[in-house]
């Protein structure tokens, strides 16, 4: 199925050149100028990801990002801009923006992140329909109780922080699926970085979750290094 994207530019030759870039790797596009119409489409259609320029007469991006956070939390948002600054880009994550890009970005640039986008949201709507399995059990009878973050075996019970309990809920959503550093990062802290910084971030969280599932092999084993790519967890029992 395509995936629905919506492109908001007030420049006719931007909007026009991001449209034929996604529409050339076959996804369904349309195409507005301004935010005003950007925010009718998203109160009368599905939208999964936006690419929104962020200076615009009347509504500008930001604008667009907080109405749009309220009508469909799920949509991903892709900010481009060619007036950048720290302030707008911390707001930008702040407010839960997907990646942040300058003009002119290029075409690997913008489709890579919207693949990045999309895999975010469709992780999430994983998680969401996960919430109500609270919790696993593996075939060996070691419990995984997401909602008060412990897993235990007989009289063996391990409490795990915030974040190791969210890695560890993510993972458990996408078995057998690869995970880039960054990528978890997002997922887990909410916020974007650069691959080498999502490295050095996420070495010492799963470094410590490791550590708290050492007494249950069949979890511990499972989360698995991929050399220059991330992590793949590998369960199948639950």
């Amino acid at each position: 199925m395509k995936s629905n994207i919506l492109v908001v530019d007030d420049e006719p030759v931007a909007r026009q050149s991001l449209s034929d870039i996604l529409l050339l790797e076959g996804y369904h596009v349309i195409a507005v100028a301004n935010g005003e119409s950007a925010v009718d489409h998203v109160r009368k259609y599905a939208v999964d990801l936006i690419v929104l320029d962020l200076k615009m007469p009347g509504m500008n991006g930001m604008d667009v990002v907080q109405v749009v956070n309220q009508l469909s939390p799920d949509t991903e948002i892709i900010l481009l801009t060619a007036f950048g600054s720290m302030e707008t880009a911390v707001e930008a994550l702040r407010q839960r923006v997907h990646d942040y890009l300058f003009k002119p970005a290029s075409p690997n640039q913008i489709l890579e992140s919207v693949r990045r986008g999309l895999e975010r949201r469709e992780v999430k709507l994983k998680e969401r329909k996960q919430e109500e399995v609270e919790v696993y059990t593996t075939k060996d009878g070691v419990e995984v109780d997401l909602m008060r973050r412990t897993v235990s075996y007989k009289n063996v019970i391990e409490s795990l922080t915030p974040a190791e309990g969210h890695l560890l809920k993510v993972f458990l959503a996408n078995t057998g699926k690869v995970f880039s550093h960054r990528e978890l990062v997002l997922l887990v802290q909410g916020y974007d970085v650069s691959q080498r910084e999502a490295q050095e971030i996420l070495r010492p969280l799963v470094s410590r979750l490791r550590h708290k599932l050492g007494a249950f092999p069949s979890l511990y084993e499972r989360i698995v290094s991929v050399r220059g790519t991330g992590y793949v967890y590998e369960l199948d029992e639950t």
